[in-house]
């Protein structure tokens, strides 16, 4: 009788494996939790490594910015990054420049300036729109919040910044529930009001692959059609909210911690860029709302790039930010940091246009 167990067993896995590897169904089913990133890794590794050629392995954050690249293409775009794997040429070290005011800007792909090169990120227009500012892009694509706490953790003190920059997406919210995204990664649990560590140190990519030899495919499958409707459930939202209150909070005390001062910029992707997705969205009303209750400097860039396109601007909404939007959140961002940062007054535009899109 144990045979039956065995051959159904058998015949749901074998059915399982067929059905994920026909491109509609895998589509079809695909979304945002660990398993479908997980796959999607799966399909491309044998190509790029981890997520992109210019990808390092990270044990603590599951992967990092390739120090020491040298003019890499990037599309179309060209991409550098310094010894220390901060993207751009410049070898900003440990030492502080007296009188030159420093800036660590944290963030996912927005800030580290995916679909542009290193000079028209906002963090570098920022060093041009407030001379005498030092700002280094620490951003590194599909990081979440916790991706980004334990990046401060390791080089905050080190760098000693006046001013962290924090460049907050509604998308890295869901990515802090996540074990796997762009590559394995860290996360944290609240486990009775406290930030608890999983996942570390992140497996290296063999690993990953070793593992993957054993992994059911019929769970896999499951797992991921449950994903999708519980995602939709108001506890699921009321949970992704509470850790990443919680995030915020550690990345607050960690900059409190080394003496600088703690600023989240907002900033609007996609649908959110269209005037017409309404007068505050999800993610901005809830950044607003945390930053009042905790008396932290939030400056929210979604409102001047919807002004500029009721003056006729037209700007990019799908995808990454272009040159464009990104030049355009700069000068949101440098008119409210110039005057506490002691570097003057922002020269404005009053088209706010750049050279080109």
């Amino acid at each position: 009788m144990a045979i039956y167990p065995i051959a159904l067993a058998t015949f749901l896995e074998a059915s399982a494996r067929g059905a994920l590897a026909l491109p509609p169904v895998f589509d079809r089913l695909i979304g945002d939790d660990d398993v479908s990133w997980r796959l999607l890794w799966m399909r491309r590794h044998e190509q790029v490594g981890l997520s992109y050629a210019f990808d390092v392995y990270h044990p603590t954050r599951g992967w990092a910015l390739r120090p020491g690249l040298k003019t890499v293409a990037f599309g179309d775009k060209r991409l550098t990054s310094n010894s220390r794997g901060v993207r751009g040429a410049a070898e900003a070290g440990y030492f502080r420049v007296t009188g030159r005011p420093r800036l660590l800007a944290f963030g996912d792909s927005f800030t580290f300036g995916e679909e542009v090169s290193d000079g028209e990120t906002y963090v570098a227009r920022l060093e041009h729109l407030l001379p005498g500012l030092e700002a280094l892009n620490m951003g590194v694509h599909g990081y979440g919040h916790d991706q980004m706490l334990l990046y401060l953790r390791e080089v905050g003190a080190p760098y000693r910044p006046d001013v962290v920059l924090l460049g907050f997406v509604d998308w890295d919210m869901q990515r802090n529930l996540l074990g796997f995204r762009d590559y394995a990664k860290p996360r944290f649990e609240l486990v009775g009001g406290d930030l608890v560590l999983r996942g570390t140190p992140v497996p290296r990519p063999e690993q990953v692959l070793a593992e993957e030899r054993r992994r059911s495919r019929f769970v896999d499958l499951l797992r991921m059609a449950w994903a999708r409707p519980r995602s939709r459930l108001a506890a699921s939202e009321a949970i992704r909210r509470r850790l990443t209150t919680a995030l915020l909070d550690a990345f607050h005390q960690e900059v409190d911690s080394i003496g600088a001062r703690l600023v989240i910029a907002y900033l609007p992707v996609e649908g959110e860029l269209d005037p017409a997705a309404g007068e505050t969205t999800r993610g901005e009303s809830f950044l607003l709302e945390y930053c009042a209750g905790r008396a932290v400097q939030c400056i929210d860039v979604r409102p001047p790039l919807l002004a500029v396109q009721r003056r006729g601007v037209h700007l990019k909404k799908t995808g990454h930010w272009n040159r464009r939007i990104h030049d355009l959140a700069a000068r949101a961002l440098a008119s409210e940091l110039a005057a506490p940062m002691g570097l003057g007054q922002v020269p404005q535009r009053e088209d706010f246009e750049v050279e080109r899109p």
